[in-house]
């Protein structure tokens, strides 16, 4: 009988406890709607705004395609941002106290008490169909509340007061301040800032500029970003006249010194028309917007890059790395080609065995990147090129390909010609012009492939040394390491040593990596190479055998020669070591 009366017991909560659950999601009241002043407003579908303050002018705006336009007392563009906080807060604007109309007759005078009769503002909104009026009364006692009285509805109420702070009391307070309004990709430019026109245009796989006119040439990309950047920025300083049809002469602006056009496929995004020197402001100018009469001055400077001559719009770096380097071939006194194996950042010298130092080849890429030169003349035929030295084959040429062998991955082909005292003449194979680049610049290009052999030129751990073996002006030393910074001179070895330096020394020849190549085409002349020089032969336990030979002193260091592979090698010696060397690992 108990467990009978538990299980009813247990059955009638659960049939509870299912109950509650149900009404309390199914049937649970709707939240009250907020109480906002101006209800089913959307501050998005507001297409036209009227706002009257008291004792100025009526300011009025409409909306097209997102964009707010003043209408009154004037046309021209509106700060869109301005208008929309203002809808916005109007949107949520929810009053704090309502007052019945029974509650205003108790008022002698309601209308002039309340600021009725002569509101602060008034102010209208149209969205399609739907009209919304409100009068801006007086401010409460207190001042921390307003009275407002909607059109149509029963009575007054009182708001808050911080959204009055969205409300102009004059035109000029919602005017666009802007000299060039497109948040639009701009992809092409014309420029008239004198006799001629200049018309850019970006290229729409690499996104880089290219002129069109005068003449088709590479333009300077980054310094057009840059202009079009500071262009953006520049903000009208002061509106200077409405009049519809203004006397453009008298500010320059007939004919404009400056205009500049602005477009987007085949649409006109904007223009900016610049004029003469305001003579009361300086660093100002006269200035109006594509479309619209209205004269106003603007800062100069943001429009200054616009003002240069045709060469200022091109690009005066010899090449523009459209896609990464994979082969580069250098023809001239020495003829060479370096190549990428695919899929990774390890280079070869076509034809060569030995390993190529990347970070080498990166560096010759990036000095070519950075090269910039001198505009010669701007369009050369075949029969001028040989007073430039540039005849066929060049004196040295560079080519820059995408992929290894292929004539169609071509980058760039650069073809230098004659030099002068201090420049060398280059051209682009692509090109008809012929530049001036500074001979400094061409003579820190490395175009010698031995250079872009692997700095590294062995490693070894001093702990596996057997002796090292020095040879210097006739007379031979020997040294044996006997232990951890332990070393003696061999039987018929004479002299000082400092056992700890020489470990450390022979610890940094272990890691010897080359400061840069020199060579395999070389004599021993030439490099200051002779028997009385130093040399360093080391054994290993294992009994491999590694050796040096030192030759001319050059700076802070000096060439030296080593063999590698059968072949005899010439680098400079790294100027960190060489100290330790001469001090530690010399005959004196």
């Amino acid at each position: 009988m108990k467990s009978k009366t538990t299980a009813l017991w247990f059955l009638l909560a659960a049939i509870l406890a299912a109950a509650i659950w149900f009404f309390e999601n199914h049937f649970q009241p709707a939240p009250p709607a907020a109480n906002v002043l101006f209800a089913g407003l959307r501050a998005d579908q507001v297409t036209e705004i009227q706002v009257i303050p008291a004792g100025a002018r009526e300011i009025s705006a409409s909306r097209t395609n997102k964009t707010w336009r003043l209408e009154k007392p004037f046309t021209y563009p509106a700060q869109t941002a301005a208008i929309e906080n203002l809808l916005g807060t109007l949107e949520k604007l929810t009053p704090v106290m309502a007052l019945t109309p029974g509650e205003m007759s108790g008022h002698q005078n309601a209308d002039a008490e309340f600021g009725f009769d002569n509101p602060q503002f008034r102010i209208d909104l149209t969205a399609g169909e739907q009209n919304w009026h409100l009068s801006v009364g007086n401010k409460t006692a207190p001042g921390d509340g307003v009275y407002v009285r909607v059109i149509g509805a029963t009575g007054a109420f009182v708001t808050g007061t911080d959204w009055l702070q969205f409300l102009p009391r004059e035109a000029t307070t919602w005017r666009d301040t802007t000299l060039v309004d497109t948040a639009d990709t701009v992809d092409w430019l014309i420029i008239t800032n004198g006799a001629k026109a200049i018309e850019l245009r970006r290229d729409v796989t690499n996104h880089l500029w290219r002129m069109i006119r005068p003449q088709p040439f590479r333009a300077d990309s980054l310094g057009i970003v840059t202009a079009l950047q500071q262009l953006r920025s520049a903000t009208v300083s002061q509106f200077i006249s409405d009049d519809p049809k203004p006397d453009l002469t008298a500010y320059g602006l007939e004919p404009a010194a400056l205009d500049v056009w602005l477009g987007h496929g085949t649409n006109l995004l904007a223009g900016v028309h610049a004029g003469k020197d305001s003579p009361t402001s300086p660093g100002q100018m006269f200035a109006r917007r594509e479309g619209w009469n209205t004269i106003v001055t603007t800062a100069k400077e943001p429009l200054a890059p616009w003002r240069g001559g045709v060469n200022d719009f091109r690009d005066r770096h010899l090449l523009a790395l459209t896609a990464p380097v994979a082969e580069i071939e250098v023809r001239g006194e020495n003829n060479f080609t370096l190549q990428q194996q695919r899929g990774s950042n390890v280079w070869t010298v076509a034809g060569e065995k030995f390993p190529v130092d990347a970070a080498s080849v990166q560096t010759f890429i990036r000095q070519l990147a950075n090269f910039r030169v001198d505009f010669v003349q701007d369009v050369v035929t075949e029969p001028g090129l040989p007073m430039f030295g540039l005849t066929n084959p060049p004196a040295r040429q560079i080519t820059l390909r995408a992929g290894i062998g292929d004539t169609n991955s071509v980058i760039a082909q650069l073809l230098f010609g004659a030099t002068t005292t201090n420049q060398v003449y280059v051209k682009r194979a692509d090109e008809n012009c012929v530049y001036a680049l500074a001979l400094d610049d061409l003579n820190s290009l490395q175009l010698n492939g031995d250079y872009y052999r692997d700095r590294r030129i062995w490693n070894f751990s001093e702990t596996n040394v057997a002796q090292v073996t020095l040879r210097q002006n006739g007379k031979t030393r020997q040294l044996l390491r006997t232990g951890v910074n332990q070393w003696s001179l061999a039987a018929g070895s004479q002299g000082i040593i400092n056992p700890p330096a020489v470990e450390e020394t022979v610890h940094r020849l272990g890691e010897l990596t080359a400061a840069g190549w020199f060579g395999r085409k070389f004599s021993g002349p030439e490099i200051g190479l002779n028997t009385n020089n130093l040399s360093i032969a080391i054994e290993l336990k294992t009994g491999e055998k590694y050796s040096v030979d030192f030759a001319a002193q050059v700076a802070q260091t000096a060439l030296a020669v080593v063999t590698l592979a059968g072949e005899r090698w010439a680098f400079v010696f790294p100027p960190v070591i060489y100290p330790l060397v001469a001090e530690h690992l010399t005959i004196p």
